[in-house]
């Protein structure tokens, strides 16, 4: 398998930088609340100087919703919208050791991560714009269709497994107590992304490697490098 953004996607936003880790050996009956609540603090104390929309990394991401055609105080992108639960509850649900885990990583570093279930993605995954043929599954088990030109994240089958880019992700390959291997995509666009996504994913690959006895294998991906081979 292989995960990888469409050309036509770098051409547009050629700032992007990805990060993707693919993990197996996953499993639900692990503690990491001590690792949580480090990363927590770190957002905490970066909250308690200014709110989340100030942060650059949220702000690139404002401008590049605006680009695809959004408002971007309507559909936030994920780590927006962690964040400014986590502002205002100052916690987050528990869903997932993994899932709980890389919300806590978004939160400290800002940025979006995307968890999805290996044995649920059909053939190759790739971030692209829709035909709006495409099917997606709510987590309420509702199938909806992306609109034509939304960047979506869809597999071999057409089904999307991420609407609006990092703003909504499908219950079809949400984590789950059965899942064993997973892949994890970060995606930045602001001006220090290359070096703060090699950090998120080295963070979160020593993580993993804590919790879990898991192999790993990750990638740092741009234009020149966009492909991602697991």
């Amino acid at each position: 398998m292989h995960f990888n953004h469409s050309a036509a996607l770098w051409q547009t936003f050629p700032e992007l930088r990805a990060g993707a880790l693919h993990a197996t050996g996953i499993h639900a009956d692990v503690d990491v609340e001590a690792a949580i609540a480090g990363f927590s603090a770190i957002a905490e104390a970066r909250l308690a100087a200014t709110q989340e929309g100030e942060f650059p990394e949220i702000q690139a991401w404002r401008r590049g919703f605006s680009r695809m055609g959004l408002k971007p105080t309507q559909y936030r992108s994920a780590s927006e919208a962690l964040l400014r639960r986590f502002r205002q509850e100052h916690a987050l649900p528990r869903l997932h050791p993994l899932v709980d885990l890389c919300n806590a990583v978004s939160l400290a570093f800002a940025i979006p991560i995307a968890v999805f279930d290996v044995e649920k993605i059909d053939g190759d995954l790739e971030v692209r714009r829709a035909t709006g043929g495409e099917t997606y599954l709510t987590f309420a088990g509702d199938i909806e269709h992306p609109e034509p030109n939304e960047i979506i994240f869809v597999d071999g089958a057409a089904r999307a497994h991420a609407r609006r880019w990092t703003n909504r992700q499908s219950g079809l390959s949400a984590v789950r107590q059965r899942t064993r291997s997973v892949l994890i995509v970060a995606e930045a666009l602001h001006a220090s992304a290359e070096a703060d996504i090699g950090r998120l994913v080295a963070t979160l690959a020593d993580r993993l490697a804590k919790a879990w006895p898991a192999a790993t294998k990750a990638a740092l991906l741009s234009a020149a490098s966009p492909r991602f081979e697991f």
